[in-house]
């Protein structure tokens, strides 16, 4: 079979170094890479290594192999192109259609689906002609990955730096995956819920679950991939942030409550694949609980935690909003899930057996998802992502 053609624009930003890494995911993955930098990207990297990286020529200009038509045949011939960095600049110039260096060009004559990825500095990120032309190349097709928060150029910190190539990689991965289908979740703010609560018996111990959250991270890297704004809220992970996704980390089944319930306030959907501890300790100990020789523990008390699922459901602060849950369960599957859809009231429940090696923090994954109504779609066993694009498939049909 033929490679995947791709095109890695670079534009002119410090974080033009981080590109060879992309460069380098991509070739180690079999894709066919034509790099394709402005002259400004030139000043950081050189053309020999963007040449070696790729196995392929450079093209830095219009009238590179002219006879070869570049501004034309680059854009056509591909089958995906990827920017990073992209600067506010080439930004600017691809959401107004200029065409004055080669990557502009092959921007204009690309009919594949485009990526970019921005990095500049927070101040210029946030400015509304940014913010315009992030919307106008948004409305056009094209994803543009939120920029990640961390350290910029010199002491600076803040929103705009480039997020971490693995991450870029994945999202490129599943837009090249879907095919020229336009990102159905354009415009659409979605927030998931991913990992596990943890409930604090002492400064020590605490309550906890075997939930690794890559359901919920495969959730949100497929929907930054279809387009949409994504909150994650993560509970206990070890994960990297998925690119493009504003991350909020949360501890408790309370901390978790706080964070989801302030990011739906203006979400299209919610999902929640977070596994939320159901019960907490009634008291906390301040001290460490201390064995004792020849005495027996102190029996637990325990107490509910509110239901984070079944409050969305019954108070959606936005109409139209879609409500997801996830019920993980270790025998009578199905019964105990449409048991579970009725008694939340949420629009869509993911029902899958958990257990030794099923689920939780394995890549793969199995599902009935369930509909309020009365649909049942079965996900076969697969990757997490397979089941994740199977949810957004049913979240954006519904929101339509």
């Amino acid at each position: 079979m033929a490679k995947p053609r791709v095109v890695l624009g670079v534009s002119g930003g410090i974080a033009a170094y981080k590109a060879c890494e992309l460069l380098r995911r991509f070739t180690e993955s079999g894709y066919e890479v034509r790099v394709v930098p402005t002259a400004a990207a030139l000043h950081f990297v050189g053309e020999a290594t963007w040449a070696a990286l790729s196995g392929n020529p450079v093209s830095t200009r219009v009238w590179d192999d002219a006879h070869e038509v570049p501004h034309v045949a680059i854009g056509r011939h591909a089958d995906l192109v990827v920017v990073a960095p992209a600067t506010a600049d080439t930004l600017a110039r691809a959401a107004h259609g200029l065409a004055d260096d080669l990557l502009t060009n092959t921007l204009l004559t690309a009919t594949c689906p485009v990526v970019f990825a921005p990095a500049m500095h927070t101040e210029m990120w946030e400015h509304p002609a940014t913010r315009d032309n992030v919307a106008t190349l948004r409305a056009r097709g094209c994803v543009v990955i939120e920029p990640a928060v961390g350290r910029l150029t010199g002491a600076d910190t803040g929103k705009g730096r480039l997020p971490d190539p693995d991450e870029i990689f994945e999202v490129a991965r599943r837009v090249l995956a879907r095919g020229p289908a336009e990102p159905d979740l354009a415009g659409r703010h979605v927030v998931v819920s991913a990992g596990g609560t943890r409930e604090p018996l002492d400064p020590v111990r605490y309550l906890g679950n075997r939930s690794s959250g890559k359901q919920g991270y495969a959730l949100a890297r497929t929907a930054v991939a279809r387009g949409a704004r994504v909150t994650l809220v993560a509970a206990n992970t070890a994960l990297a942030d998925p690119a493009g996704a504003d991350v909020v980390t949360a501890g408790t089944a309370e901390q978790l409550r706080e964070a989801v319930l302030k990011a739906a306030a203006d979400a299209d959907a919610v999902v929640m694949a977070a596994a939320v501890a159901d019960f907490r300790p009634a008291v906390y100990a301040a001290g460490k609980i201390k064995k004792r020789d020849g005495e027996e523990p102190e029996p637990l008390a325990l107490v509910r935690n509110p239901d984070i699922l079944a409050e969305l459901a019954a108070h959606r602060p936005r109409p139209g909003q879609l409500v997801v849950g996830f019920a993980a369960e270790t025998d009578d599957v199905l019964s105990n899930g449409r048991a579970k859809l009725a008694r939340k009231g949420c629009d869509l429940l993911v029902v899958n057996e958990v257990g030794e090696h099923k689920a939780f923090g394995s890549e793969e994954n199995a599902a009935v998802i369930l509909g309020a109504d009365g649909s049942e779609v079965a996900v076969p066993y697969g990757p997490k992502e397979a089941l994740a694009d199977q949810v957004w498939d049913l979240v954006a049909a519904r929101l339509t």
